[in-house]
Formats: C-alpha cells, sequence, structure tokens
C-alpha cells in the first residue's frame, strides 16, 4: 500500500505567488512521486492533511 509523505520545497521552488507574499518554503503532500495537494503553507497544515488523506480520503486534493 501506499503512504502519503510530506514534501517541502525551498526557494525559488516555491511558487512565485507564495514567494511574493514572503514565504521561503511549502510543504505538498505526495503519493507515489506525484503531488495530490497544492502547495500548503505550513508544515502544521500539511500533517494535518496527511493525517485525513491516511485516514481514508482518496484522489487529488485542493489546498
Amino acid at each position: 500500500m501506499s503512504q502519503v509523505q510530506i514534501m517541502s520545497v525551498i526557494g525559488s521552488a516555491v511558487p512565485a505567488p507564495l514567494r511574493a507574499s514572503g514565504l521561503l518554503a511549502c510543504w505538498y503532500l505526495v503519493l507515489d512521486g506525484e503531488p495530490i495537494s497544492g502547495p500548503l503553507t505550513s508544515l502544521p497544515a500539511a500533517q494535518a492533511m496527511s493525517q485525513r488523506v491516511s485516514l481514508g480520503q482518496t484522489g487529488k486534493l485542493n489546498a
């Protein structure tokens, strides 16, 4: 069974709109190497979404 993982990105890998807001890092949920969420602005938000997904929610997610 696949496991949802949290991937962090920093610097120029952060989407331009988030960088323009002053964010230097963001997080994505990843399943089998494919992002299943949009960029999340905090690690706690990514962890909470990861737990929800692990409890049975499937499919591509919108942040």
